[in-house]
């Protein structure tokens, strides 16, 4: 595998051109493009909200944070109320974000994410045009599961946030299904119990019908913060289309982490940089 960089002339002039010379953006988005636009898991914004939890349990960053074996529900669901109220509904949507809307709007696009902060919903993104991939902060399911169904969170995260004290939340919002009654947990993919709801069914079959409409035409990959976490579900794949199919170029921007293939160099554009800043200069 080999890696290389693109000056920010190079990335305006060649991006802009490979934008408006496709039929479609096939679009990936991970953690890096929410982290451009100061939605971090550790550092300051930890510190803001979390100090009294490195405090008392040595956590030190929200994603080890939600793994952490609290001794009681009272305890985790305070912990992962305020990680969801601060990644899912306080942030308005960042500047990556949105100028990536206006960088694609007009265009044949589909996005897929494993993000789970619905930053893209936010920036006014086609929602029939969006996979998450990897659940949502803002949807419960049961913990077994016992049925595939999700639950809007938003209320009882809400009053987990307010009601909060010395890092417990009552045990009367400590939430349950409705089914079997018992404890629930987020819609996120940690392990085999995530539940595929309709909405994920219908969202997997439009990303691929919208690859069997497009992997013959000029279509652009743009993979937008993908790190190794997952490399399976976007990286792995885009680069996989992108040799198989010529008339498809590739496109990474990953501050740091901003690898290509050698097999598809040729047809790629590698970019370490900073998301936002790069789509700023190109969406302006």
């Amino acid at each position: 595998m080999s890696s290389r960089t693109a000056t920010m002339e190079y990335t305006q002039d060649s991006l802009a051109e490979l934008i408006a010379g496709s039929d479609a953006l096939l679009i990936g988005i991970g953690s890096g493009m929410s982290t451009s636009g100061g939605l971090d898991h550790a550092g300051a914004p930890f510190k803001e909200h979390f100090s009294d939890f490195e405090a008392r349990h040595g956590i030190h960053d929200m994603y080890s944070g939600s793994f952490h074996p609290f001794p009681t529900s009272e305890e985790r669901w305070a912990f992962m109320s305020r990680l969801v109220m601060y990644n899912r509904y306080t942030p308005e949507a960042t500047a990556p974000y949105k100028a990536l809307r206006k960088l694609v709007e007009g265009k044949d696009y589909f996005i897929i994410t494993t993000n789970v902060d619905h930053q893209v919903h936010k920036a006014g993104f086609d929602k029939r045009r969006l996979f998450y991939t990897q659940g949502d902060y803002g949807l419960f399911q049961c913990s077994k599961p016992c049925h595939k169904r999700t639950y809007d969170n938003e209320e009882q995260i809400r009053l987990m946030v307010e009601r909060q004290e010395d890092m417990r939340i009552p045990s009367s919002l400590i939430p349950h299904c409705p089914v079997c009654g018992r404890e629930m947990t987020l819609n996120l993919r940690c392990n085999d119990t995530f539940v595929e709801d309709e909405g994920w069914k219908a969202a997997a079959l439009r990303y691929q019908r919208f690859l069997d409409q497009h992997v013959n035409s000029k279509l652009l990959l743009l993979e937008l913060g993908v790190g190794w976490n997952t490399p399976g579900i976007i990286k792995y794949p885009f680069w996989q289309i992108t040799e198989r199919y010529h008339g498809t170029r590739f496109v990474t921007i990953n501050k740091g982490e901003a690898l290509i293939p050698r097999e598809i160099e040729g047809r790629s554009i590698c970019i370490d940089g900073d998301i936002g800043a790069v789509l700023d200069s190109i969406s302006s």
